[in-house]
């Protein structure tokens, strides 16, 4: 997750150093990372060794298919390690202070199953007494700041790992501002196979965190291994979309 161009090297370096850690360990683990697999099919997997999953797609449909491992702890000011929020963006030129004041906006969300673009957005707004106003699904958080930046759409829910990443490179992020944020929920969670012992993984990934160099850190907001209790995780599931023009 998290993977761009500009900070791809930054990945390949750590994830040599989880790949030489697991296999430490015993684990098995392929020399680089395949860039084209579905993230759906990649979960689905019955030989899934690790692997990294929004919590959402993990509430609604691979508990007790997949084993957490832990999460990064992305430094997040407010917000406990290892869990992370979305941010309402609209924009620059939006008269809007907040969410309550955005009723009436077309939202894109890049897909009913994104914690961070749909589960967390819609429920933050159910629990201020607002109704989100779905009007277009764009299949990745880039795609939704690019809708509201185009105007076809007037405010967009963005996982702020992504917000911050993007925002460092300005081109995804120019023309937009912040408005609000979300509570926080689990983050980008680390998985392994159903049954699987995640003792390893964990070890091998807290030695690969903690052998990676400051500056890839930075540039990936990753700072070490967090392991969650599994009442974390316990969180309504949302209501899906529903779309209007």
């Amino acid at each position: 997750m998290y993977d761009r161009p500009w900070n791809r090297a930054a990945h390949l370096r750590l994830w040599s150093l989880i790949r030489d850690a697991m296999r430490d360990r015993g684990l098995s683990a392929p020399d680089a990372l395949d860039q084209g697999t579905d993230p759906m099919a990649g979960w689905a997997r019955p030989d899934l060794v690790l692997g990294q999953i929004c919590n959402l797609p993990y509430r609604a449909r691979f508990r007790g298919r997949l084993t957490p491992v832990g999460v990064a702890d992305h430094r997040l000011p407010g917000l406990p390690a290892g869990h992370y929020c979305s941010v309402f963006v609209g924009r620059d030129d939006d008269p809007a202070r907040n969410l309550e004041d955005c009723g009436n906006h077309r939202f894109a969300l890049n897909d009913p199953l994104s914690q961070s673009g749909w589960g967390a957005p819609s429920a933050e707004a159910a629990r201020r007494g607002i109704a989100l106003r779905p009007a277009l699904t764009t299949g990745a958080h880039r795609a939704s700041m690019a809708a509201v930046a185009a105007g076809r759409a007037d405010l967009a829910a963005i996982d702020i790992v992504t917000w911050m990443i993007d925002d460092a490179d300005g081109r995804a992020t120019s023309g937009l501002r912040v408005l609000d944020r979300t509570g926080s929920s689990p983050g980008m969670t680390f998985v392994t196979g159903a049954g699987a012992d995640p003792a390893p993984c964990a070890a091998a990934l807290s030695e690969a965190f903690a052998a990676l160099p400051r500056a890839d850190a930075e540039a990936l907001h990753m700072h070490g291994l967090v392991r969650l209790p599994p009442a974390d995780y316990d969180i309504d599931l949302p209501e899906m979309p529903v779309f209007s023009a």
